[in-house]
């Protein structure tokens, strides 16, 4: 009979054996199955930027709000195009110096938006710098904190070629004579924050999200076909630099309100930049193309959206429409 409570080297060793094997289960055998993790082929390490961008993300603790994990469930199919996995870590999992273990950025609370996808969901520099110095500009409902410390405000003759311009509105600048420059860390930590993009699976994964019991049904938007909400992939895509009411954001991002470009009766301007972005207007920010991430019903949807509200009275963009002038771009690729 174990006399535990007479024998202290039995209790003693008991409790040392216990705590070793726990600390090969628990400890251990994780940090190991960790180091066989590989990255996905299409995965690239970070560039100098971009690491030290993630190095200011830790700094700033933005894991506090933002989680950067997508879960197996249908509601999180809207930050990710899959489930993570371990392989998606690869390299921010890395030591950052001798003295510093890898920071944990997975988060557990989304007072923000979940980042895992964020590069490839907003991937213009200018929205992410008028973000971080002030969020109310881009997002009129956040709650997110201002950045004003990653800027500096400059009068217009000490500005130099070199430095980076944020097109900040003048009524968010308290000093009416003076420009917003973003500093190297705003630089970095955008660069980072764009380089969040999930990566393609080599394979059809076999993990996929759990579905939910509540199935929303397409609506038609207009056209031949049966397409998506218009309105919610408009929101998710479009609203952010554009706003929710089209007004877009004077000095940043143009209005959607009566824009030729909106009401043309021919949409093929339109839908060619929701494909391919546009960057012809120097007094507004560069707009990203949404060809690998949007479908042709996805873009005929969006177009529907902006052509029939705030005013705008153009016709219905067809499915058919969009396929031609999405394989009219593609051959001018080739």
């Amino acid at each position: 009979m174990l006399d535990f409570h007479k024998n202290h080297k039995l209790l003693v060793g008991t409790a040392m054996f216990g705590f070793f094997v726990l600390s090969i289960l628990v400890a251990l055998m994780p940090a190991f199955q960790i180091q066989q993790t590989q990255p996905l082929p299409t995965m690239e390490g970070f560039s100098e930027e971009e690491l030290n961008g993630l190095h200011i993300y830790v700094q700033e603790n933005c894991m506090s709000c933002h989680t950067q994990q997508v879960r197996n469930i249908e509601m999180d199919n809207s930050w990710g195009k899959r489930p993570s996995i371990p392989s998606d870590y690869y390299f921010s999992k890395q030591r950052q110096d001798l003295w510093r273990q890898s920071p944990s950025l997975l988060g557990s609370e989304r007072t923000g938006p979940d980042l895992t996808n964020a590069g490839q969901r907003q991937p213009g520099m200018e929205w992410h710098l008028l973000h971080l110095y002030n969020p109310r500009i881009v997002v009129k409902e956040s709650i997110m904190p201002s950045y004003p410390w990653l800027f500096e405000l400059k009068e217009e003759s000490k500005i130099k070629d070199t430095d980076y311009l944020v097109a900040v509105p003048q009524k968010f600048i308290h000093a009416s004579n003076k420009k917003v420059v973003a500093s190297k860390k705003a630089l970095d930590l955008v660069a980072y924050l764009q380089s969040l993009k999930q990566a393609e699976m080599p394979q059809n994964p076999a993990v996929g999200f759990i579905p939910s019991s509540k199935k929303i049904e397409p609506r038609n938007n207009g056209g031949d076909a049966v397409l998506p909400d218009g309105e919610k992939l408009y929101m998710n895509n479009c609203a952010a630099c554009h706003q929710a009411e089209g007004g877009g954001l004077a000095g940043a991002f143009p209005s959607l309100i009566g824009s030729p470009i909106i009401n043309d009766e021919n949409p093929e301007t339109l839908i060619r930049i929701i494909l391919e972005g546009y960057d012809a207007r120097p007094e507004f920010g560069v707009m990203p193309g949404f060809q690998e991430t949007l479908s042709d019903e996805e873009v005929a949807a969006i177009a529907n959206h902006e052509r029939s509200n705030w005013g705008n009275t153009a016709g219905a963009v067809t499915l058919d429409e969009v396929k031609e002038i999405r394989s009219f771009v593609n051959s001018l690729k080739q």
